[in-house]
Protein backbone atom coordinates (compact mmCIF):
# COMPACT_ATOMS: atom_id res chain seq x y z
CA UNK A 1 0.00 0.00 0.00
CA UNK A 2 1.57 3.48 -0.90
CA UNK A 3 2.01 5.86 1.68
CA UNK A 4 2.59 9.47 1.20
CA UNK A 5 4.36 10.41 4.54
CA UNK A 6 7.89 10.51 4.57
CA UNK A 7 10.13 8.25 6.48
CA UNK A 8 11.56 10.14 10.06
CA UNK A 9 8.76 12.37 9.58
CA UNK A 10 6.64 13.56 12.54
CA UNK A 11 3.04 13.77 11.36
CA UNK A 12 1.81 17.12 10.99
CA UNK A 13 -0.43 16.72 13.87
CA UNK A 14 1.62 15.35 16.02
CA UNK A 15 3.41 18.52 15.06
CA UNK A 16 1.14 20.75 15.78
CA UNK A 17 0.26 19.56 19.14
CA UNK A 18 3.85 19.70 19.61
CA UNK A 19 4.35 23.49 18.33
CA UNK A 20 1.59 24.47 20.32
CA UNK A 21 3.16 23.51 23.66
CA UNK A 22 6.11 24.78 22.67
CA UNK A 23 4.17 28.33 22.34
CA UNK A 24 2.18 28.11 25.69
CA UNK A 25 5.46 27.21 27.36
CA UNK A 26 7.77 30.58 25.99
CA UNK A 27 4.95 32.51 26.19
CA UNK A 28 4.53 31.63 30.19
CA UNK A 29 8.55 32.98 30.59
CA UNK A 30 8.41 35.53 28.02
CA UNK A 31 5.43 37.01 29.11
CA UNK A 32 6.57 36.73 33.32
CA UNK A 33 9.75 38.86 32.64
CA UNK A 34 8.14 41.18 29.64
CA UNK A 35 4.13 41.10 30.01
CA UNK A 36 4.74 43.88 26.77
CA UNK A 37 6.73 41.16 24.69
CA UNK A 38 5.67 40.95 21.14
CA UNK A 39 4.70 38.06 19.41
CA UNK A 40 7.29 37.51 17.72
CA UNK A 41 9.44 37.33 20.51
CA UNK A 42 7.42 34.56 21.43
CA UNK A 43 7.83 32.97 18.41
CA UNK A 44 11.78 33.45 18.67
CA UNK A 45 11.59 31.69 22.47
CA UNK A 46 9.77 28.67 21.17
CA UNK A 47 12.05 28.07 18.17
CA UNK A 48 8.84 28.15 15.70
CA UNK A 49 8.47 30.57 12.43
CA UNK A 50 5.99 33.30 12.99
CA UNK A 51 3.80 31.94 10.47
CA UNK A 52 3.52 28.79 13.04
CA UNK A 53 2.60 30.81 15.94
CA UNK A 54 0.06 32.73 13.78
CA UNK A 55 -1.25 29.49 12.54
CA UNK A 56 -2.03 28.50 15.99
CA UNK A 57 -3.10 32.14 17.61
CA UNK A 58 -3.48 34.67 15.30
CA UNK A 59 -3.22 37.60 17.78
CA UNK A 60 -2.61 38.50 21.32
CA UNK A 61 -5.52 38.58 22.86
CA UNK A 62 -5.99 34.75 21.18
CA UNK A 63 -2.64 33.60 22.87
CA UNK A 64 -3.44 35.26 26.33
CA UNK A 65 -6.89 33.31 26.08
CA UNK A 66 -4.77 29.61 25.30
CA UNK A 67 -3.08 30.43 28.20
CA UNK A 68 -6.12 31.23 30.56
CA UNK A 69 -8.04 27.88 29.01
CA UNK A 70 -4.15 25.64 30.33
CA UNK A 71 -4.47 27.77 33.62
CA UNK A 72 -8.15 26.67 33.87
CA UNK A 73 -7.36 23.27 33.19
CA UNK A 74 -4.26 22.99 35.53
CA UNK A 75 -6.60 24.54 37.93
CA UNK A 76 -9.40 22.22 38.20
CA UNK A 77 -6.92 19.22 38.24
CA UNK A 78 -5.57 21.21 41.24
CA UNK A 79 -8.37 21.28 42.86
CA UNK A 80 -9.33 17.52 42.03
CA UNK A 81 -6.10 16.71 43.70
CA UNK A 82 -6.53 18.89 47.41
CA UNK A 83 -10.10 17.33 47.50
CA UNK A 84 -10.52 15.33 50.88
CA UNK A 85 -13.68 12.80 51.74
CA UNK A 86 -13.43 14.24 55.60
CA UNK A 87 -12.18 17.97 55.21
CA UNK A 88 -14.22 20.68 57.08
CA UNK A 89 -15.07 24.00 55.04
CA UNK A 90 -12.44 25.68 56.74
CA UNK A 91 -9.59 23.31 55.95
CA UNK A 92 -11.12 22.12 52.20
CA UNK A 93 -11.06 26.20 51.34
CA UNK A 94 -7.46 26.02 52.82
CA UNK A 95 -6.22 23.41 50.42
CA UNK A 96 -7.85 25.13 47.43
CA UNK A 97 -6.59 28.30 47.89
CA UNK A 98 -2.95 26.64 48.42
CA UNK A 99 -3.49 24.71 45.54
CA UNK A 100 -4.80 27.55 43.20
CA UNK A 101 -1.78 29.68 44.27
CA UNK A 102 0.89 26.66 43.37
CA UNK A 103 -0.84 26.75 39.21
CA UNK A 104 -1.20 30.57 39.97
CA UNK A 105 2.07 31.24 40.18
CA UNK A 106 2.82 29.65 36.90
CA UNK A 107 0.25 31.75 35.34
CA UNK A 108 1.09 35.35 37.24
CA UNK A 109 1.86 36.85 34.26
CA UNK A 110 -2.04 36.63 33.61
CA UNK A 111 -2.69 39.26 36.16
CA UNK A 112 -0.12 41.98 34.50
CA UNK A 113 -1.70 41.30 31.07
CA UNK A 114 -4.98 42.46 32.57
CA UNK A 115 -7.96 41.30 34.82
CA UNK A 116 -10.32 41.66 32.49
CA UNK A 117 -8.99 39.02 29.74
CA UNK A 118 -10.43 36.35 33.19
CA UNK A 119 -13.10 38.16 32.98
CA UNK A 120 -14.76 38.85 29.52
CA UNK A 121 -17.87 35.82 28.86
CA UNK A 122 -17.19 34.97 32.96
CA UNK A 123 -20.07 32.14 32.29
CA UNK A 124 -18.16 30.56 30.17
CA UNK A 125 -14.42 31.06 31.20
CA UNK A 126 -12.41 28.28 31.50
CA UNK A 127 -12.22 29.32 35.04
CA UNK A 128 -15.29 29.21 35.84
CA UNK A 129 -15.42 25.72 37.31
CA UNK A 130 -13.62 26.56 39.64
CA UNK A 131 -14.87 29.59 40.80
CA UNK A 132 -18.23 27.43 40.46
CA UNK A 133 -16.34 25.41 43.67
CA UNK A 134 -15.24 27.96 45.87
CA UNK A 135 -18.96 29.59 45.99
CA UNK A 136 -20.33 26.43 47.09
CA UNK A 137 -17.29 25.50 49.80
CA UNK A 138 -18.15 29.43 50.45
CA UNK A 139 -21.87 28.46 50.90
CA UNK A 140 -21.31 24.95 52.81
CA UNK A 141 -18.75 27.41 55.12
CA UNK A 142 -21.51 29.93 56.08
CA UNK A 143 -24.38 27.55 56.50
CA UNK A 144 -21.98 26.14 59.34
CA UNK A 145 -21.23 29.16 60.45
CA UNK A 146 -17.48 29.21 59.76
CA UNK A 147 -17.24 32.08 56.94
CA UNK A 148 -18.81 35.39 57.33
CA UNK A 149 -22.35 35.91 55.70
CA UNK A 150 -22.34 39.79 55.53
CA UNK A 151 -22.46 38.64 51.70
CA UNK A 152 -23.95 36.62 49.45
CA UNK A 153 -21.51 33.65 48.21
CA UNK A 154 -20.98 34.44 44.90
CA UNK A 155 -20.47 38.10 45.81
CA UNK A 156 -18.37 37.09 48.33
CA UNK A 157 -16.14 34.92 46.13
CA UNK A 158 -15.41 38.06 43.91
CA UNK A 159 -13.84 39.83 46.71
CA UNK A 160 -11.63 37.39 47.35
CA UNK A 161 -10.33 36.59 44.30
CA UNK A 162 -9.54 40.29 43.74
CA UNK A 163 -7.58 39.50 46.61
CA UNK A 164 -5.60 36.88 45.26
CA UNK A 165 -4.97 38.34 42.32
CA UNK A 166 -3.32 41.71 44.42
CA UNK A 167 -1.47 39.41 46.65
CA UNK A 168 -0.17 37.66 43.15
CA UNK A 169 0.97 40.95 41.89
CA UNK A 170 3.07 41.77 45.34
CA UNK A 171 4.39 37.95 44.89
CA UNK A 172 3.09 36.95 48.48
CA UNK A 173 4.00 33.65 49.79
CA UNK A 174 1.29 30.78 49.43
CA UNK A 175 0.86 30.37 53.06
CA UNK A 176 0.50 34.15 53.73
CA UNK A 177 -2.19 34.74 50.66
CA UNK A 178 -3.72 31.40 52.36
CA UNK A 179 -4.12 33.03 56.01
CA UNK A 180 -4.73 36.39 54.50
CA UNK A 181 -7.83 34.78 52.23
CA UNK A 182 -9.16 32.54 55.16
CA UNK A 183 -9.12 35.85 57.55
CA UNK A 184 -10.97 37.60 54.48
CA UNK A 185 -13.48 35.02 54.39
CA UNK A 186 -14.25 35.72 58.30
CA UNK A 187 -11.95 32.74 59.86
CA UNK A 188 -9.68 34.24 63.21
CA UNK A 189 -6.96 34.73 62.30
CA UNK A 190 -5.10 32.61 64.97
CA UNK A 191 -7.28 30.02 63.52
CA UNK A 192 -6.53 30.72 60.03
CA UNK A 193 -3.18 30.82 60.73
CA UNK A 194 -2.81 27.40 62.54
CA UNK A 195 -5.25 25.55 59.81
CA UNK A 196 -2.75 26.79 56.87
CA UNK A 197 0.00 25.47 58.80
CA UNK A 198 -1.43 21.99 59.62
CA UNK A 199 -2.39 21.39 56.07
CA UNK A 200 1.29 22.46 54.57
CA UNK A 201 2.87 20.26 56.90
CA UNK A 202 0.65 16.93 56.75
CA UNK A 203 0.63 17.54 53.21
CA UNK A 204 4.41 17.39 53.54
CA UNK A 205 4.65 14.56 55.72
CA UNK A 206 2.68 12.52 53.29
CA UNK A 207 4.80 13.41 50.66
CA UNK A 208 8.00 12.31 52.24
CA UNK A 209 6.24 9.22 53.97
Amino acid sequence: MRTTETPGRTPPRKDAHSNRRRILAAARRTLREDPDASLDSISRAAGVARRTLYGHFPGRQALIAGLTHEAGRELRQAFAGARTADADPVEAMTRMVLAAWTVGDHYRMLVALGRRHLEEDAGRSPLAPARAEAVAALRRGQREGVFADHLPAPVLAQALEALMLALAEENAAGQAAATAFLVAAGVAPQRAALQVQEVIGRDRAAADG
